[in-house]
């Protein structure tokens, strides 16, 4: 449970003012489907994690180094401080929305999500935790629940919410947890 739940909050934080984020406000302005669009999240999202969280567990299954936890744990304080880092907002081509809501989501997900910090955090947490699944599980309703609101209230949820203030609450939780893992290993 313990994994979910850190899964969970550091993916949900980390995700508050990311790039995949302003790609859900985006697509909710553009498609009125809002179950297809939370669906290609969903699934783009389970291949992700997935993968990231697997190639985390492989990771930290293939180096028997003692040096591992120091290294996963540096790397959790290093996503902390690149957390502060805002995203930029890159445009996105409208030529594929004759696809549908569900296939345009799930493709754009896809791809925002490669080298993105949550997907960084994902194989961190994969390697910390050596579980696939409950990483995978928390990780993506870490994601829903930084998105879903988005796709449904859109503008006005994100006028309220003080994208500075969330940015440093998500970066401490993750140099706390990698303080904490290195203290503790």
């Amino acid at each position: 449970m313990d994994t979910f739940i850190t899964s969970t909050v550091t993916v949900a934080l980390a995700e508050i003012g990311d790039k995949t984020q302003l790609l859900s406000l985006l697509l909710a302005a553009r498609f009125a489907n809002k179950p297809a669009l939370i669906l290609g999240i969903l699934v783009a999202t389970i291949i992700n994690h997935g993968l990231s969280a697997w190639f985390g567990d492989y990771l930290s299954q293939s180096f028997t180094s003692s040096y591992l936890p120091w290294i996963v744990n540096g790397c959790f304080i290093v996503v902390g401080l690149w957390l502060l880092i805002p995203d930029k907002d890159e445009e996105v081509s409208n030529k594929y929305d004759q696809y549908g809501a569900f296939l345009v989501a799930l493709v754009l997900f896809f791809i925002a999500e490669i080298g993105d910090k949550t997907q960084i955090a994902t194989v961190l947490l994969g390697a910390q935790y050596q579980s696939v699944l409950w990483v995978t599980i928390g990780t993506t309703v870490g994601m829903l629940l930084a998105n879903v609101p988005v796709i449904y209230a859109g503008n006005a949820l994100l006028k309220r919410i003080p994208m500075a203030k969330v940015r440093m609450l998500a970066a401490i939780v993750f140099v706390a947890l990698g303080c904490y893992g290195l203290v503790t290993s």
